[in-house]
């Protein structure tokens, strides 16, 4: 049994802003919710849920804003060369993307903020993001890359790339889509998650079953005042968020 990462969720005040931002910042389609104030941003077409391959980013609407503390999961956008690198974060910023500093000095990316301050990056070529698609990366912060790797690693269906003691790295079996990464980092969660991972099973699969190995693995269970819904919330062993959806 495996978990799908079928989309990163990013709550937002304005939705359908910050959904409609996130699908031209990546070349996308843009699908209203149709259980409630969510926007959908999945590669172009007709909407196909779960996309067979891409991590689409579903947006959610909520009436907190976001706080000055960086999400501990972000987006790192791929480039093919420095002229695209440079031109994807011309058009990012007249799509309302503002420059942020997270204290990241001289560096080759450039760290941006969408239209509600969630910050991503925009990465230089890299050789081995070449195949990905325009989402390079889904970043998540934690002190123990390590211990990451070993839940995520038994969580989901992607192949452990890399494992080190600042960095770990997972990408899906089919060799597909973006990297899931974990960055070593002292800061610990401070606020709820402005941005997490939602998790679906196979067709078949056996929902709470899946959640009961969530937990067994070390996933803690999460209220965050949701009530009679038919997805989980958990968190993983460094206190990150997710979701186990339910089949459609």
């Amino acid at each position: 049994m495996a978990l799908r990462l079928v989309q990163v969720n990013i709550k937002a005040v304005d939705h359908a802003a910050v959904g409609r931002f996130w699908a031209d910042a990546l070349g996308w389609s843009v699908f209203s919710g149709e259980s409630g104030p969510t926007t959908y941003a999945a590669p172009a077409g007709d909407l196909v849920w779960p996309h067979p391959e891409a991590v689409c980013v579903d947006v959610v609407g909520v009436p907190e804003a976001k706080t000055a503390v960086k999400n501990r999961v972000h987006l790192d956008l791929a480039s093919t060369s420095a002229a695209h690198q440079a031109e994807l974060v011309a058009r990012l910023k007249t799509l309302g993307a503002t420059p942020a500093d997270v204290g990241q000095g001289d560096v080759p990316w450039t760290v941006l903020a969408d239209p509600e301050g969630n910050e991503f990056c925009v990465l230089e070529p890299r050789e081995v993001y070449r195949d990905t698609g325009p989402i390079a990366a889904v970043v998540v912060d934690c002190a123990d890359p390590r211990a990451m790797a070993r839940f995520w690693g038994a969580a989901v269906d992607w192949t452990v790339q890399e494992v080190a003691d600042d960095y770990a790295s997972l990408r899906s079996a089919k060799g597909t889509g973006p990297y899931l990464e974990f960055l070593r980092k002292s800061d610990g969660k401070t606020v709820p998650d402005r941005v997490h991972l939602d998790l679906l099973p196979y067709p078949g699969d056996d929902k709470a079953a899946e959640v009961a190995r969530m937990r067994a693995l070390g996933a803690t269970d999460l209220d965050i005042g949701q009530g009679d819904v038919p997805w989980t919330c958990l968190t993983d062993p460094d206190g990150h968020e997710f979701c186990v959806l339910a089949l459609p």
